[in-house]
């Protein structure tokens, strides 16, 4: 999937707005929506250039940029859920009395305790991003990790996989190459979630799918394709409602 190397790339200011701009084409960092430049877009009766196209887009799908950060995993964010909690009611506007009162726990004096460790949280995040940056000016010898997919149930060791190390799997496991079926599946986790990443690729976001559909397009692939779409729902790779009667990429 093209979407987590773009997102994990993209810079403070780029993940704030939610987009980044191309030469042609604005695009969604959230879920790579593709807004071409020169292009008028109609909705609900006012017309809108590309770039506030893009933010309507931004705000009528996701909510908002915090909304959707918010959202995901805690192994990304680095947030508790009382943190995640908080920070939600903080981003409402929502006062100390009012977020004490809300949550039932001690006194304003306590969410203002809180606000004071997510302050030193951020001037570490500062200090920490700015030490990282120094880094790659100086590290040659850094390699390029797989980046975690934003709807990851679990970031772990599995995610210590270096580019060369991502094409070496593929190699293995599609001799025939990336568009053609499975030699097997693998049993190691890392390698597994190299090749359902690959196999993602070959399905339609904002696509939603019938058991059927999806089956007959894992089904080329490697004949277990249950064992395949189980995985796909157990790495966070797609969702499925609970009759099973739809699948669809998570992002």
């Amino acid at each position: 999937m093209e979407q987590p190397e773009i997102f994990w790339n993209a810079d403070i200011s780029e993940l704030k707005r939610g987009y980044y701009e191309e030469k042609e084409y604005y695009v969604c960092l959230l879920c790579g929506e593709r807004i071409e430049k020169g292009v008028i877009y109609p909705s609900d009766n006012v017309l809108y250039e590309a770039e506030k196209y893009m933010k309507l887009h931004i705000y009528n799908v996701h909510g908002s940029v915090f909304d959707y950060l918010i959202s995901l995993n805690k192994k990304l964010t680095g947030l508790t859920d009382h943190q995640n909690r908080l920070l939600h009611l903080f981003y409402q506007g929502k006062n100390d009395a009012e977020i004490q009162k809300e949550m039932g726990i001690g006194s304003a004096s306590t969410i203002r305790n809180h606000r004071f460790v997510l302050k030193e949280k951020e001037r570490q995040a500062k200090m920490f991003l700015t030490m990282m940056e120094l880094l790659k000016e100086k590290d040659e010898h850094a390699p390029t990790l797989l980046a975690p997919h934003k709807t990851a149930t679990m970031i772990d060791e599995r995610y210590n996989v270096t580019s060369q190390e991502k094409e070496e799997i593929l190699a293995k496991f599609f001799p025939e190459g990336t568009d053609g079926s499975l030699k097997t599946f693998p049993k190691k986790e890392k390698h597994k979630l190299v090749i359902l990443q690959e196999i993602t690729k070959r399905l339609k976001r904002d696509y939603l799918y019938s058991e059927k559909q999806l089956n007959e397009i894992i089904k080329p692939i490697f004949e277990d394709f249950v064992t395949i779409r189980r995985y796909l729902i157990e790495y966070g790779f797609i969702d499925r409602k609970l009759d099973g009667s739809q699948y669809w990429i998570k992002h």
